[in-house]
């Protein structure tokens, strides 16, 4: 889905900004089931209206954002260690969703595969955000 040109587009300052103001926050009942530290199918018995949508990370204008990936330490993309790089695939495909009750942001994308499409989510980590 191409970002609404009125969201804000948010880059890794931005997502810092966002994830420090919820370090300390475990979270609530609303958005218990949705945190996970890497990337997960986003559950089809998933309360998506636990979600409210902050932005998006996608480029503006780039219709076919790179498919590399950022991994220096050797992660994986299923890794929950594996960095948040905005300029890199996944996440520039991502948008950036919180949780209507507490604000614990979450990211999120559609993968899109040969015979399938899987939407997927990914608590924002302020530790693994990387301005690359």
């Amino acid at each position: 889905m191409l970002p609404d040109p009125n969201d804000a587009v948010l880059d890794a300052e931005a997502l810092l900004r966002l994830a420090r103001e919820h370090v300390s926050n475990k979270g609530c009942a609303r958005c218990a089931a949705l945190r996970c530290p890497g990337w997960e199918a986003l559950s089809a018995t998933a309360d998506e209206s636990s979600l409210r949508r902050v932005g998006s990370l996608r480029p503006p204008g780039d219709q076919e954002p790179t498919l590399d990936e950022y991994h220096p330490n050797g992660t994986s993309y299923w890794s929950p260690q594996a960095p948040i790089a905005p300029a890199f695939h996944p996440y520039n495909r991502c948008e950036l969703w919180a949780c209507v009750g507490c604000g614990r942001p979450f990211l999120r994308y559609t993968e899109y595969g040969g015979y399938y499409v899987e939407p997927r989510i990914r608590e924002l980590r302020m530790e693994l955000i990387a301005s690359v």
